[in-house]
């Protein structure tokens, strides 16, 4: 089997539609193929990059172009297509990642319980956490107020490691505000967004209600988290 098959017959096993992650994990399963190579992650990017039988439909997110009616009907669109009915697949994807990074950085990995059966590449993102229950990690109306937050890393001690809002196209301010209120845990926050939204932030963030709060908030652009679950991946199929 060549390489470009052994990637595509790894898609299909994925439902046809897969991240580079994803693919690193599965591709080199597949039988009777030969990955002699000291470059075989680049030879993957390659393949989804250059192959007509596949297209890109995001950073590092790409699908077989036989189902690419059938993804579309379900709002799964390339970038530069996207309409607002786009946004909640573009809601969770993100979740999505955010949620596997965590769970190989060894992290227990929550999302709120009103999300958990949003889906994410054929799986549901509660299904993807490792919890959907808030820990009791401090007070009533502090657990409570975390209780939304769209993705959480817990730390081994069960307390706050990092705190993550996706934000596609909502009021990033009320994403601080919620930053706020958990100020006194040392925890990372971050704002999860495309980088056009970047001068936005930066504005809402240098307002004075956030002077606490402004050298601990940290932007990133979906670029950032697509290549982080990449690379992560390519570490543990290697491991």
């Amino acid at each position: 089997m060549k390489q470009y098959e052994a990637v595509i017959a790894a898609m299909e096993k994925m439902g046809g539609i897969a991240t580079l992650g994803h693919l690193y994990q599965e591709v080199f399963k597949i039988e009777n193929c030969d990955w002699h190579t000291k470059t075989p992650f680049a030879s993957v990017r390659r393949i989804v990059q250059e192959n007509k039988s596949i297209y890109k439909i995001k950073q590092g997110l790409y699908a077989l172009v036989k189902y690419r009616d059938k993804f579309e009907a379900l709002n799964i669109v390339p970038h530069i297509d996207e309409t607002p009915e786009t946004e909640e697949f573009n809601h969770s994807y993100y979740q999505g990642l955010l949620l596997e990074i965590g769970n190989m950085k060894k992290m227990e990995t929550y999302v709120p319980a009103q999300d958990k059966n949003r889906i994410f590449i054929g799986k549901k993102l509660g299904d993807i956490a490792t919890t959907t229950e808030m820990k009791n990690f401090s007070y009533p109306a502090l657990v409570n107020r975390a209780k939304s937050i769209d993705v959480i890393w817990f730390n081994g001690r069960g307390m706050l490691s990092s705190v993550f809002e996706v934000e596609h196209s909502t009021d990033i301010q009320n994403s601080l505000l919620k930053f706020c209120d958990l100020q006194d845990f040392y925890t990372g926050f971050y704002i999860v967004a495309s980088e056009k939204r970047k001068a936005e932030f930066l504005k809402k963030l240098s307002f004075s209600a956030f002077s606490e709060i402004k050298n601990r908030v940290r932007f990133m652009d979906y670029g950032n988290v697509a290549d982080l679950h990449t690379k992560l991946s390519e570490l543990i199929s290697v491991s």
